[in-house]
C-alpha cells in the first residue's frame, strides 16, 4: 500500500516491483484542484514534465516521474452518489480498496475488478486495469464523466457521448495521463452483490475443452496455466445475494496470504531464483498444491488476492476467437521449454471497449498475463512472448512490461494518429510526457 510518510521522506521513486526507479527533482503532494493547478502552471512555465504516479503498481515505466512527481493521496474519497441512475463521483486519487466499503453503504458496488485493489481509480483508469468477465470490461470502461487539468493547468470536464461520435471520451478512455491529470471521475455503478469463488486442479486439455461454456456460465471465470506441467488452477466466480464475508474466513484468507503466498511460494521462488534448471520442478510443486476451495463474500472482499511474492509482468490482448490456437501452442511450447517461469500463466475474458488506446480495439479478447519472479532474469520469457505475440496481433497491457516500438503501436492502434492530434490540444507543450511515452509516442 502506498505511504505518504515514505513518500515525503524519500528522494528516490520506484514502482511496486522496484525495476523501474528515478530521483524526480521535485515530489509533491497536493490538497486541492486549485494547488494541483498551481503546480501545472507552475511547471509549464519552467519547462518541467510532470507525472502522477499513483500507487505505483504499474510495470511498464508509464509513471515514471523524471522532474516532479505528484502524489494525489490527500485528495481521496466518494464524492457524491446518485442511487436512481446507479453513478458515484470519487475524487481520482481515491484506493480500490477504499471504493467498495464507501460504495456498500448505500447498496452499490463497482460493476467489476481485478485481483489487485492497491491502485487509485485514476490509476486503473488510465492505464485500463481490468478484471476477467467475458461480458465485463476494464475500470475505464465503467468511467460515464471525468473531470481533469490539461497541459496548461486549465480544468476541464467531459460526459461520455456516443462510442461512434465521441472521439474525446474514446480518447479519455485510456490515456495514460497524456491529457491531464484526472481530479474527478464518475462511474456506472450497480447494486450490491456477493459472489461465491470456487477453485480447483485441473488438466489443460479438461480446461480447454469446456473454457467457452464456463466463461458465460460463470460471471467470472479464470485460469492460472503451470509453465510446463499440463496443470491449471481453474476459478470461477458466481453471483450470490450480498452478504458480508465471515470473520473466519477472513482470517483464513490472512493466514494463507503470510503461510502459504509469503512462506511457502516464496521459498520455492528462491528456490528457482537460485537454481533456474529447477524452475520446471517448482511450477509442479506449485502445481500440484492447489486445493479445492471456496470462498463467499461481498464482491469487493471476493475479487482481491494478496500479491505479496513479487514478479515482473507482461500482458497481452488477443482476439478471444483465437484463444484455443494460441494458448495450445503456448502450453506445448512452455512443456518443452518454460522459459525460466515458474509462476502461473494468468488468462482472462475480456469484452471489447471503444476506446482509441484500448488493447481490445472493440474485440472480445482473451488476455494472457506472464510472470517471473523478482530477481530472475525476464527477458528468455518477455523477448520471446514479444516476438511470438505478433503472431496474434497481440496488444500490451499499457501497465506491463512493453517492448513494442511507435510503428509497431501504429499499426495495432488504427486511431493513434486522432488520439495524438486530441493530446497535443490538451498538452501542447508536452507537460505530461517521460522519456518512454515519448519513444512510444511522438518519436520520430
Amino acid at each position: 500500500m502506498f505511504s505518504l510518510k515514505h513518500w515525503q521522506t524519500n528522494n528516490k521513486w520506484q514502482n511496486w516491483v522496484g525495476y523501474v526507479t528515478s530521483e524526480p527533482e521535485q515530489k509533491l503532494s497536493v490538497n486541492s484542484v486549485e494547488e494541483l493547478q498551481q503546480v501545472i502552471v507552475q511547471a509549464r512555465a519552467d519547462k518541467k514534465r510532470v507525472r502522477v504516479t499513483g500507487a505505483a503498481h504499474s510495470f511498464s515505466d508509464c509513471a515514471r516521474p523524471e522532474e516532479i512527481a505528484v502524489t494525489l493521496h490527500n485528495m481521496r474519497g466518494l464524492i457524491s452518489v446518485d442511487k436512481v441512475n446507479k453513478l458515484a463521483t470519487l475524487h481520482a486519487g481515491t484506493y480500490l480498496y477504499e471504493i467498495g466499503p464507501a460504495l456498500a453503504e448505500h447498496g452499490l458496488a463497482l460493476e467489476n475488478m481485478g485481483d489487485v485493489q492497491a491502485q487509485t481509480i485514476a490509476g486503473a483508469v488510465s492505464t485500463a486495469t481490468h478484471g476477467t468477465g467475458i461480458d465485463l470490461g476494464s475500470v475505464a470502461n465503467q468511467v460515464v464523466a471525468w473531470e481533469w487539468i490539461d497541459g496548461k493547468g486549465e480544468l476541464h470536464s467531459h460526459q461520455r457521448g456516443d462510442a461512434e461520435t465521441d472521439d474525446l471520451g474514446n480518447a479519455l478512455h485510456v490515456s495514460l495521463g497524456m491529457l491531464g491529470v484526472f481530479t474527478k471521475l464518475t462511474l456506472k455503478v450497480v447494486d450490491l452483490y456477493g459472489l461465491r469463488e470456487s477453485n480447483e486442479r485441473i488438466g489443460f486439455e479438461q480446461g480447454l475443452a469446456n473454457f467457452h461454456d464456463l466463461a458465460r456460465a460463470h460471471r467470472h471465470m479464470e485460469w492460472f496455466l503451470f509453465p510446463g506441467t499440463n496443470k491449471l488452477q481453474q476459478k470461477t466466480l458466481s453471483l450470490i445475494p450480498p452478504k458480508p464475508m465471515r470473520r473466519a474466513q477472513k482470517i483464513k484468507d490472512h493466514f494463507d496470504s503470510i503461510v502459504k503466498l509469503n512462506g511457502a511460494f516464496y521459498l520455492l521462488s528462491e528456490l528457482a531464483r537460485m537454481n533456474p534448471k529447477l524452475t520446471k520442478k517448482v511450477s509442479e510443486i506449485s502445481a500440484n498444491s492447489i486445493p479445492n476451495t471456496h470462498r463467499e463474500g461481498y464482491s469487493f472482499e471476493v475479487f482481491p488476492t494478496p500479491r505479496g511474492v513479487k514478479f515482473n509482468e507482461s500482458e497481452y490482448f488477443i482476439k478471444l476467437s483465437d484463444f484455443e490456437a494460441c494458448i495450445t501452442e503456448i502450453n506445448d511450447i512452455l512443456l518443452e521449454d518454460n522459459k525460466l517461469s515458474h509462476f502461473p500463466i494468468e488468462v482472462r475474458t475480456h469484452k471489447g471497449e471503444t476506446g482509441m488506446l484500448s488493447p481490445t480495439q472493440g474485440e472480445d479478447c482473451a488476455v494472457l498475463s506472464f510472470h517471473v519472479y523478482k530477481g530472475m532474469d525476464c527477458e528468455p520469457l518477455f523477448n520471446w512472448l514479444y516476438d511470438y505475440m505478433q503472431k496474434w496481433q497481440g496488444r500490451p497491457h499499457w501497465g506491463k512490461v512493453n517492448k513494442l516500438s511507435k510503428d509497431e503501436l501504429y499499426e495495432l492502434y488504427p486511431q493513434m494518429a486522432r488520439f495524438l492530434e486530441i493530446r497535443e490540444h490538451y498538452d501542447p507543450d508536452n507537460v505530461f510526457m517521460n522519456r518512454w511515452l515519448e519513444q512510444k509516442f511522438l518519436s520520430k
